[in-house]
């Protein structure tokens, strides 16, 4: 059913209510109205009669009465009765002789008693003496003959004037719908035209055509209408164009990407994947719409995805996959909230080459340094012996400058090896409770003769709570020993070296600070690199390997600690290990050095 047959339906079922509804209250209200008129009238006739009676005071016979009553009833168009005070009927317009005298004692009518009660009655019923409905009007009057005027009207009368008036009323009614249905038509008609217009209009929209003018430029609600849908789909069809782009731009930028990205809704359904991610992961067919438990078969990967879907913001952590070759990936997944979804995004860098190439370099170091300190050995043994039968001073002066550096490029071999084993992981830990004011005795010890080359001191201090710590004693040691022999080397002649612990909830913190010439800003994060060197402020080369911070950093790292540098106020560094303290079981967090 077309709109514009339910709008001329719903008028016409309208109209004809509201017509209908009228119809009966103005029928209803005529009908009272006229029946009122007609009672008035019918009472003014009865009292006419009985005043016309009241005139003539001298007694009269019944045949006399008759005749008076059938000569009053024919003036007045209606039956007139004459009642004496018995009841009895003495004249009426409708019965003649022996009927006359036949007629019922009317003494106890309604319309009688009424009359009788008040002077006047008026009462609505069926006459069994004529056989129909009729309307009574009675009166008293003063008459030595007569005691009662009663006027009947039959109701028959009243009913075709009330058919008359109902009649034209119907007329005009319908005459009143008909005009209201076809008012209705042409109104349906205009409304449905405008609105299918504006459906037509929709219909292009919907099938991408470019938006056109409206042409329905009216105030009205579907002028409004009209014109607001253009201006939606002008819109929408702007914000489409940008979609677009966006998405074009997207998939172009994840197609040209390195690393695998991988987006999965809350359901654990795939929604974006490109093609990175699906050769990392050995993924066959489209992914996307299907189940990520369904798509990846390295259970690291898996793990690293539900940690993101419980909203658990993991860290990078690098995964083995077992394929052929074997791959190493650095995985982060990150949750995300958006107005009307919530997922994952994972990211996939592929470091297998990296790995790889970590890993030739680490064996090289290890086998070279291996392979030098053989010869080193040797030298360092010969050059001992040609100091002990060495005479001249020139010969002395030579092979202590062969020794010196013959120690050093020892101990550049031994770091490098050292350095090696701690990042292969060959260095494990032996974790144990380790007392810090013991450690700081021993340190002050080893290092107290190289301090006194520089008249300086090692001063130590112990806070409250901060005595006792539960990591690997050795390691703990060479770090802090790093740290103490770094701040010798720079600081000045007659300053202080201080050694300090304490606790800070829940980790050791132990700080070796100095007054030596500092470390630039820029250079801060840098110093824990193998190698690398400051300004020439702190570029005196007194025979460090220059990979003393960055064993520190591994050593530190070994026990899911940290390792920090900063400058002091007024001069001077300070160096801080901050490592946990462990349980009573020894039991310490291991983090990647």
């Amino acid at each position: 059913m077309t709109l514009r047959t339910r709008l001329f339906l719903t008028s016409a079922v309208i109209a004809v209510i509201s017509l209908g509804v009228s119809a009966v209250v103005a029928s209803w209200t005529l009908r009272s109205q006229l029946l009122d008129r007609i009672e008035a009238e019918l009472a003014l006739e009865t009292r006419l009669v009985a005043e016309f009676l009241t005139r003539d005071r001298s007694s009269l016979g019944t045949l006399a009465l008759d005749r008076a009553a059938d000569a009053l009833g024919e003036r007045v168009s209606a039956r007139v009765t004459l009642i004496d005070r018995d009841g009895v009927v003495v004249g009426d317009s409708v019965e003649d002789g022996q009927a006359l005298v036949a007629m019922e004692n009317h003494g106890a009518r309604p319309e009688v008693e009424q009359a009788r009660e008040s002077g006047s009655g008026m009462v609505m019923r069926y006459s069994t003496t004529v056989d129909e409905p009729l309307l009574y009007s009675a009166v008293s009057v003063s008459h030595p003959s007569i005691a009662f005027v009663r006027l009947a009207l039959p109701l028959t009368a009243v009913d075709e004037q009330l058919d008359v008036v109902t009649q034209a009323t119907v007329l005009g009614l319908l005459a009143a719908l008909a005009g209201a249905l076809i008012v209705a038509w042409m109104g349906s008609a205009s409304i449905g035209r405008r609105v299918q217009a504006i459906a037509a209009t929709a219909h292009r929209y919907a099938a991408g055509e470019a938006p056109m003018a409206s042409p329905d430029r009216s105030s009205d609600e579907l002028g409004v209408l009209a014109r607001a849908l253009d201006q939606t789909a002008r819109e929408l069809g702007r914000r489409v164009d940008e979609l677009s782009d966006q998405q074009t731009r997207t998939r172009a930028i994840l197609r040209g990407m390195v690393e695998g990205v991988l987006v999965i809704d809350e359901t654990g359904r795939v929604q974006t994947a490109n093609e990175s991610v699906q050769h990392m992961l050995g993924i066959d067919g489209p992914p996307v719409g299907r189940r990520y438990v369904e798509l990846i078969r390295h259970p690291e990967v898996i793990k690293v995805l539900a940690s993101a879907l419980e909203g658990e913001a993991t860290p990078q952590e690098e995964v083995a996959l077992n394929t052929d070759p074997p791959r190493a990936l650095l995985a982060g997944a990150r949750p995300f909230t958006t107005d009307t979804e919530r997922g994952v995004v994972l990211v996939l860098h592929d470091v297998t080459d990296f790995r790889r190439a970590d890993k030739v370099r680490q064996d090289f170091v290890a086998n070279v340094s291996h392979e030098l300190r053989t010869p080193l050995t040797a030298i360092k043994g010969g050059v001992e012996a040609l100091l002990d039968e060495a005479t001249d001073d020139e010969s002395r002066r030579f092979l202590d400058i062969i020794a010196r550096n013959s120690a050093r490029m020892e101990r550049l071999v031994s770091d490098l090896l050292r350095l090696a084993r701690l990042e292969a992981g060959q260095d494990p830990l032996n974790v144990e409770s380790c007392s810090v004011p013991s450690l700081f005795g021993a340190l002050r010890g080893e290092l107290v003769a190289l301090a006194d080359q520089k008249t300086q001191r090692i001063e130590a201090t112990v806070g409250e709570g901060a005595d006792v710590v539960h990591a690997d004693p050795v390691k703990l040691h060479d770090a802090v020993r790093n740290l103490i022999e770094n701040s010798v080397h720079y600081a000045p002649e007659e300053t202080a070296i201080r050694v300090a612990s304490e606790e800070r909830e829940g980790l050791l913190a132990i700080t070796v600070s100095d007054r030596g010439p500092g470390i630039p800003d820029a250079d801060l994060s840098r110093v824990f690199e193998r190698f690398y060197r400051v300004d020439r402020a702190r570029t005196r080369d007194p025979g460090g390997t220059g990979l003393g911070l960055a064993i520190v950093k591994h050593l530190v790292g070994l026990h899911g600690g940290t390792v920090s540098a900063a400058n002091r106020p007024g001069g001077g560094s300070v160096f801080t290990i901050e490592i946990p303290r462990g349980d009573v079981d020894g039991e310490l967090p291991h983090r990647e050095a």
